[in-house]
Formats: structure tokens, sequence, C-alpha cells
């Protein structure tokens, strides 16, 4: 067990990652699981957890963590009239089994595959945003079926496997199609409900009777992490609705990308560092 003042750092340092992770969901459409997943890995490495468990701890308590982010976020956005909600019905069924699907791999994937996962798709994201934001358009409407469909799978498969709430990806996709930057913020925010439910429980299973877990852990879900941060999150969400809302879009292009890049570096260090 480590010292009690070391329990209050990783207290205290969690506090403060639900607090921006709740302000970054409101203002670009994200559960926060891009903010939380790199805190959760060094926390839990500063906390003594096994390195074979570490990234997979960090990616199933975000998800958990996502669901009551993504909720707050999507009323709070839905309450302007922001979110496409022809989309997400079409999206009920796609999303959440990318989410499934994407558990089902993390039950077998090494804790390095995850984190290259992580730091590749974060990098591209952060590239598309930042430089090639206004010339890369495959169109000038969302494509019909059978291809949403897929892109909605896959959306939930990689944002489950990186712990998110799939608005980076999301982002992305509405916005190669022209559709408003406001929009496909608002509308991430209900895409995140829709990978953290069937999320959760896909990781308590993946992590059911592994080794190597903390204290009050249900498979790859920390309670102890959920049950500090939640409370945070809940309550600065709809000021980061307020902010995106307030700022124009080439404001939010380059914030998201430069944000997208701090934590792709992170993770390609923790790899090859």
């Amino acid at each position: 067990m480590p010292p009690v003042s070391e329990l209050m750092l990783f207290a205290g340092l969690l506090v403060v990652a639900g607090g921006v992770a709740g302000l970054l969901a409101g203002v670009f459409g994200i559960g926060g699981g891009a903010v939380l997943v790199p805190v959760f890995y060094q926390i839990f490495g500063l906390a003594g957890i096994d390195d074979a468990v570490r990234m997979h701890l960090a990616v199933g308590t975000s998800i958990a963590i996502i669901v009551p982010t993504s909720l707050r976020s999507f009323a709070a956005h839905r309450r302007r009239g922001a979110v496409d909600m022809q989309l997400l019905r079409g999206w009920v069924v796609a999303v959440p089994l990318g989410a499934i699907l994407a558990a089902v791999i993390a039950a077998e994937a090494s804790s390095e595959a995850l984190r290259l996962i992580f730091a590749v798709i974060t990098l591209l994201l952060a590239s598309r945003m930042m430089f090639f934001s206004s010339r890369w358009h495959l169109g000038s409407d969302l494509p019909g079926e059978p291809l949403r469909f897929a892109v909605g799978t896959g959306i939930g498969v990689f944002s489950g496997l990186m712990g998110i709430g799939g608005g980076v990806l999301n982002n992305t996709f509405m916005s190669l199609y022209g559709r408003p930057i406001h929009q496909a913020v608002a509308t991430s925010a209900g895409v995140g409900v829709l990978i953290s439910l069937p999320g959760l429980f896909g990781y308590i299973w993946a992590g059911w009777g592994k080794d190597g877990l903390p204290l009050l852990s249900t498979g790859f879900i920390n309670w102890i992490a959920v049950v500090l941060i939640i409370p945070v999150t809940l309550v600065v969400a709809p000021y980061g609705a307020k902010i995106a809302h307030a700022m124009s879009k080439r404001q939010l292009e380059i914030g998201f990308g430069l944000f997208l890049i701090f934590v792709s570096a992170r993770f390609f260090y923790s790899l090859y560092g």
C-alpha cells in the first residue's frame, strides 16, 4: 500500500484531470477520454500497477467515466439544437456494435498495441484538423448506407480501443462531408453515449479475473478513479459547451489539433522514449 501522502497526491491529480476532461468534453464534444487515458496511464504507473494491465485499466476506466460526461454534454448541446439526431438514430446499432468488438479485441491485445493505436490515430487526426481542414472534403453531405453504418462501427471500434468517446473521429467524419464544426462537436457528444454504455460492460467482461488489478476494480474498471472524477466532470461539462459555441470554426480546429498532438507525443514517448 503506498504512503498516505502519495495516495492524496494521486487523488488530487485525478480530480484535476476530471475538471480538464469535463471542460474538454463540452468544448470539443468528446467524452474526455483523450485526456483521462494518458493521465490514468501515468497515475496507475506511479501507483505500481502491473504494466500488463495498466493501459487496459486506463482505457476501461476512462470509458466508464465517459458515460455520465457524454450524457451531460449531449444534453447541453441538444438544448441548443445543434445535434444531428438523424445521424445518431442511424447509428444506434452500428456504434455500440463497434464498442463491443473493441472490448473483445482489448481482451487479447497487449499494452503496447493499445498505446500504439492511441498515438497513431490521434496524430493523424491532429494533422488533418490543423493543416488540411479546409482542403479535404469527400462530399457535400454524409454518405448513405451501407457506408454510413460501416463508418459508425469503425468509430465504435477505434474509440473503444482508445478509451475515448468518439468525438475525435466523428468530428473528422462529419467535417470531411461539409458539416459545420459546431454541429459535429454537438453530435459527437451523442456518439459518446452510444460508445460508452456498451463499452463499460465490455471492459468489465474483458478484464474479469485478470491478475494485477488494483483494489476496487471490476474487470478493467477502477471504481476509485470513477468516483473521484465523475462529480467534477458533470459540473464543468456544460461550461465547456458554452465555450464551444462562443469560438470560431478555426479556433476550435487549432485548439483541437494542438491538444491531440500533445496526447500523441505522450504515448509515443511511453513506447520509444
